[in-house]
Parts: structure tokens; C-alpha cells; sequence
């Protein structure tokens, strides 16, 4: 097949359900040569648009009622409406609004055509004859059926969207036929080279509404990379970090329990007593410190929670404890970053898949690491707070002696 030579691009916008969806959007960009900005829906103005670089802009859909999602979806898509790039973000999992959101994300954008290709190979989740899996499991068997918010009921897309073609890789080829009949497209992928293939058989980029997850973002910056004027800052490196964890999701879990296994992180739980959690970090000397929400998370009380974890957040930063974040789970990050009245995130880069690392926007200027709930292995965690120290903490054969015999490490509440 005849790929078509990349059209230069310079503004981009990303419009996303939450706020690890507008940094894993937008960090693929950031690697390619483009400045990208990660803002909250609040921080943005009414005739917005992305003139140059990346503008990724969360609009918390995920945890709106349907009418609501769509309204908002609708606006940010004619706002956006005349980016050089439109891209819709969604779930790799399915979770969320999905076909009401594209559906008026669509209509608002007023592009001839919508591309769906939410496979995000590199974290093991692909599309195949249009039906989502993660690590080869339909998503609806997965722990992804048991959200607490938003459990996905089916794995199939050409259900979600009926009115969607669905196209296997070695289809791809007609896309400019198809593309120029208006319609939407479902397309498979298994690898970042269907993906790579997909994004390359698109003559005009600006005709489609492209609807993926990072696994798309990044093919589309590969495709449209940019040779910046010059690098990205370096961010500062954190003293002593801050981890917050406000997903339930298996994966962060597994995360959260191998970083409290190591002897410098104090680690205190919520739960009912977000000041007796506060008590615990204040009193700690240990390099690491860790905030999060009880294991079992019940979907009634997950508002509370994040405002628990949020009000935890703003009183160890005021108080000079903590110089740097890991926020994982986007409900989180977003009441984090409202805690502490930052707009967004000044992207940086994204050392991970699905991982975005920059500096927030407005006062206090930290560094931060934003990742989903559902992303990466055990050691995620553990890799990111050394990254955000540069090498700070021990390897795990060399056992920490941080903090000296009053460290606190290891406990927790």
C-alpha cells in the first residue's frame, strides 16, 4: 500500500473523559517535538483553540451523568473544531460514555469522518474484529467489568457503534475512499504497526475526528513528529516525593503494596480519618512519603474519598513537606490539582507508557507524574518515585538506610 506523505501540524488539541487521559493523549507529541499543555475544563476559555502545539483538555466526562458528557463533548469539539489535529480521547478499556461522546464529539467537530482505534498495544490492549481485549480477554471479563463506576458491559465496538464499519489492518488501504464518503470507522489493531499503518493511509488528518487511546496519540506523533526549536527543560527533581493513590484498580493496588514493602515510605490510608492519616505523614522522617484510599473502595464513598486524599495533598505541600507528586488515577489527580489550585500540567515528557511527567502550570511550580489506574506492572510505582527523586532511593538489592534509625519507614495506617 502507498502511504501518504505526514501534512505538517502544529495545532493539536486533545479532548479527553479525565485527566491521565489528556496527559497520555498529549505526552506522545511532547516526545515528538511539540509543546503540549495538559488543562483542566476550567482553565479553559470560551473560543479556545489550538493554534500551535498541543492543548489537552480534560473534561472529567467520565464521571458525568450521559446528557452532561455529551453537551460537553459537543462544545469542546466545535471549540476545537479548527485544529490541524482533533483527537477524541477514550478508555482503552471501554469504560465511560464511549458512542455517546463520539457521536457528539462528531457532530460538533464537524469532520467528515470519525477513525476509532482505541488499542494501546504497549499495555497489552488491542482490537480484534472489533471486540477490545487487555492481554488477550474480551475487556468485559476482565476486572474492568467490576469498575465501580463505570463497568463495561461489552467488549464489542460494532455493538457500542452500530452505525461504524469495522476494518481490519489489510482494509486500511481504502480508508481515502472511505474517508471521503464521511462515516465512521472502527479499526483493528494488534501492534503499533497497524496503528503506524492506520494514521499513514489518511491523506488529511484534518478530515477525521481521530477516537483513540495513547496507542493512537502516539502513532499520530510519530507521523506528525516536529523538530522543536529546542529540548523540553529537564523537571526539577523532588527531595521527597509524594505518592497518591486513589485507584482501586488491581494493577495500582499490586503497585501500592510493593512500595509499601520498602523500609523508607510511610504509607497512611484514609479511610474515615483523613486527619489522623495527616497526623502520621507530618510526624514521619522518611524519604517517601504515600496517601491512599482503603483497598476495598466502594463506588458510594469514592467522592469522599478523592476529597480526603485532595485535603491530604494540600496541607503536606503548604507545609513544605512534600516537593514533588505521583498521582495515580484520574479522579484523583484532577481534586489534587484543584486542592492545590493548579491549572494543569506543563508536559514534559512521558517516560512510560501511559505515564505523563511535567511541572504544574501555576504556584506551586512541582514537578509531577500523572498515570491511570490501570496502567503498568507491580514495580510502576516504585519506578516513578525514583525517577521524580533521579535515583534518590536504593535499588531493591541494596536495602535503605534513608532517615537513619527514626525513619519511619514501612509503616502504615
Amino acid at each position: 500500500m502507498r502511504e501518504h506523505p505526514a501534512e505538517p501540524v502544529r495545532g493539536i488539541a486533545v479532548l479527553a473523559d479525565d485527566l491521565t487521559s489528556a496527559g497520555d493523549g498529549a505526552a506522545p507529541f511532547r516526545g515528538t517535538g511539540h509543546p503540549a499543555k495538559v488543562l483542566l475544563s476550567g482553565a479553559v476559555e470560551p473560543g479556545a483553540s489550538a493554534v500551535d502545539g498541543v492543548v489537552a483538555v480534560d473534561l472529567g466526562s467520565r464521571l458525568l451523568d450521559e446528557a452532561s458528557a455529551v453537551a460537553l463533548a459537543a462544545w469542546s469539539a466545535d471549540a476545537f473544531g479548527d485544529s490541524d489535529l482533533l483527537i477524541k480521547t477514550v478508555d482503552s478499556t471501554l469504560r465511560g460514555h464511549v458512542a455517546a461522546e463520539v457521536r457528539a464529539a462528531h457532530a460538533g467537530s464537524g469532520r467528515r469522518a470519525v477513525v476509532v482505534a482505541p488499542a494501546f498495544p504497549a499495555e497489552g490492549r488491542t482490537t480484534v474484529r472489533g471486540v477490545q481485549h487487555v492481554h488477550g480477554v474480551p475487556v468485559h471479563e476482565t476486572d474492568f467489568a467490576r469498575d465501580p463506576v463505570h463497568p463495561v458491559r461489552t467488549a464489542d465496538l460494532a455493538r457500542l457503534l452500530p452505525e461504524a464499519d469495522v476494518l481490519e489492518p489489510e482494509r486500511f488501504g481504502k480508508l481515502p475512499e472511505l474517508v471521503d464518503g464521511g462515516g465512521v470507522f472502527v479499526c483493528s489493531a494488534v501492534t503499533d504497526a497497524d496503528l503506524d499503518l492506520l494514521v499513514a493511509s489518511v491523506p488529511r488528518p484534518g478530515d477525521v475526528l481521530w477516537v483513540g487511546s495513547p496507542g493512537l496519540a502516539a502513532a499520530l506523533a510519530r507521523h506528525h513528529s516536529r523538530i522543536p526549536a529546542e529540548p523540553p527543560p529537564e523537571p526539577p527533581r523532588a527531595r521527597r516525593p509524594l505518592i497518591v493513590v486513589g485507584s482501586a484498580h488491581p494493577a495500582t493496588r499490586r503497585q501500592l503494596d510493593r512500595l509499601r514493602t520498602r523500609v523508607d515510605v510511610t504509607a497512611a490510608e484514609t479511610a474515615d480519618a483523613p486527619a489522623e492519616a495527616l497526623r502520621a505523614l507530618r510526624r514521619s522522617t522518611a524519604p517517601v512519603l504515600v496517601v491512599h484510599t482503603p483497598d476495598a473502595r466502594r463506588a458510594a464513598a469514592a467522592g469522599s474519598l478523592t476529597s480526603e486524599l485532595a485535603l491530604v495533598v494540600r496541607e503536606l505541600v503548604a507545609d513544605g513537606l512534600v516537593d514533588g507528586l505521583v498521582l495515580t488515577g484520574g479522579e484523583t489527580a484532577v481534586a489534587a490539582l484543584e486542592a492545590l489550585g493548579a491549572a494543569g500540567l506543563d508536559l514534559a515528557d512521558e517516560p512510560e507508557p501511559g505515564v505523563a511527567r511535567g511541572v504544574l502550570l501555576s504556584p506551586p511550580r512541582l514537578p509531577a507524574l500523572i498515570k491511570a489506574g490501570g496502567f503498568g506492572d507491580d514495580g510502576t510505582l516504585d519506578r516513578l518515585c525514583r525517577l521524580l527523586m533521579d535515583g534518590g532511593l536504593p535499588t531493591e538489592d541494596e536495602p535503605s538506610t534513608a532517615g537513619g534509625p527514626s525513619a519511619e519507614g514501612g509503616r502504615t495506617s
